[in-house]
């Protein structure tokens, strides 16, 4: 069997506060999900200034815009419109009476306008979505920070967008957690999803594998051999304590959290063959899921927490499994190509992400739970490997590698709009998405 299969902060804060919010329904206005999705155009425009104490050379309400136009962009769904075709769009002297026939001309479908302030070291930002088809206000929503906040300001917009658009919030404030090699050495280090704040986590220097975000955000999971052999290790990211939770004979390999973050998967091969177990992580008991001749690997839960999908070569190659919490009713979910691995569920329950041998390069494929509908996302000559699912289901983060050159790449759930998180000289892999930016030390 190929080893590959063995190998499986506090968030800046922002005082928000909304003073006053005009929704004109209670809809989502975007469905990314419908066929035949298209970017959806907004006009972003620079925020104006209202305060005297803001001078041009300061540039605040540019960059507000700007940081904005950022965060829309790399959410995928949005066609960023040019400045430079904006008309002005507003009643004279009245710029918050808006002139939709204008704004509709240019093409877009979504305004966003605002106006800045900064006093006394404070920087207060009020912003004002509008439907231009409908010519109507979304909502409109003050923003309070120190003046150095700008960037999170903006941040707060961008999600303030997206939840009135889409329903969700979008994964602005996530981080990814991923595995780089230096030399002989490996270590776990994180990353904001703006691909700022890169960090390490771990200081093993060691073989570091596997790593896995609680959903509560109290804890990373991970494989480390720093102590020669594979033991999984519990870092307590508030405190940076960790505790070895699984280093018995053999094989120890780090899995998924349960959605409650009280159990913790594992591939153990104390028993002559690696099985699945779940650990009870605070009182330790071990109970074990699968009793198969096969090796069965790489467990991921479902948010649910009624199913757990897992790699298996019990049908001869290495292919996705899925069956209930408590190790019943078994069935295969893949049976195109000879080599599936890696199981990535969905947040939303609908399908599992999975990397896939073809033409002798590994690609990133979805498949929804019926074993249906094998979609692959990835087509390039790179070998793509590890997905992980953003918390909103939209985004999947991977690695992607090519001879000694490696990178950590985010696409849209549809293959779409792929850009690189990050990249360096030394080897990157097993990204891991975090939980939601309230459940995020």
């Amino acid at each position: 069997m190929n080893s590959r299969l063995f190998s499986a902060t506090a968030i800046v804060f922002i005082f928000l506060c909304i003073v006053w919010q005009q929704t004109a329904t209670a809809k989502v206005y975007i469905d990314i999900n419908e066929p035949g999705f298209r970017q959806f155009p907004i006009a972003v425009c620079d925020f104006e200034n209202k305060s005297t104490l803001i001078t041009a050379g300061d540039g605040v309400n540019e960059q507000i815009a700007a940081d904005v136009r950022f965060y829309l962009g790399l959410t995928g769904i949005f066609e960023l419109l040019d400045k430079n075709s904006f008309l002005d769009g507003t009643e004279p002297g009245r710029p918050e009476i808006i002139r939709f026939p204008d704004w509709s001309l240019i093409g877009a479908d979504f305004l966003l306008r605002g106006d800045a302030a900064i006093a006394d070291g404070r920087l207060t930002a009020q912003a004002r979505l509008y439907d231009i088809a409908r010519a109507r206000v979304i909502f409109q929503k003050k923003y309070n920070g120190h003046s150095g906040d700008v960037r999170q300001i903006a941040r707060a917009i961008s999600s303030d967008i997206l939840l009135a658009l889409t329903g969700d919030e979008g994964d602005f404030n996530t981080k990814i957690a991923l595995v780089i090699k230096k030399k002989n050495a490996s270590d776990i280090f994180s990353i904001n999803y703006d691909a700022t704040g890169l960090k390490p986590v771990t200081s093993h220097q060691s073989i570091v594998t596997s790593p896995r975000w609680s959903p509560d955000g109290r804890y990373l999971a991970f494989t480390s051999y720093k102590e020669g052999r594979p033991a999984v290790y519990l870092r307590h990211l508030p405190t940076g304590r960790e505790r070895k939770v699984a280093a018995f004979p053999g094989l120890n390999m780090c899995g998924s959290f349960s959605p409650d973050s009280k159990k913790l998967l594992l591939t153990l091969s104390k028993d002559g063959n690696e099985e699945i177990y779940a650990l009870d992580v605070e009182s330790m008991k071990l109970t074990r899921l699968t009793n198969n001749y096969a090796i069965d690997v790489s467990p991921a839960w479902s948010p649910d927490g009624r199913k757990i999908a897992f790699v298996s070569n019990r049908s001869g190659t290495p292919q996705i499994f899925v069956m209930d919490a408590g190790g019943d009713n078994v069935n295969r979910l893949t049976y195109e190509g000879n080599y599936n691995t890696s199981p990535s569920w969905s947040p939303r329950g609908d399908k599992i992400a999975y990397e896939g041998l073809i033409n002798r390069k590994y690609q990133i494929f979805t498949v929804d739970m019926q074993g249906n509908n094998p979609v692959q996302l990835t087509f390039d000559e790179t070998d793509n490997e590890y997905p992980s699912w953003s918390p909103s289901g939209r985004q999947i983060v991977y690695s992607s590698h090519r001879g000694a050159k490696t990178r950590i790449c985010i696409m849209n759930a549809n293959g779409q709009n792929t850009r690189i998180l990050f990249e360096g000289k030394d080897h990157l892999a097993m990204p891991s998405w975090s939980g939601r930016p309230d459940t995020v030390d």
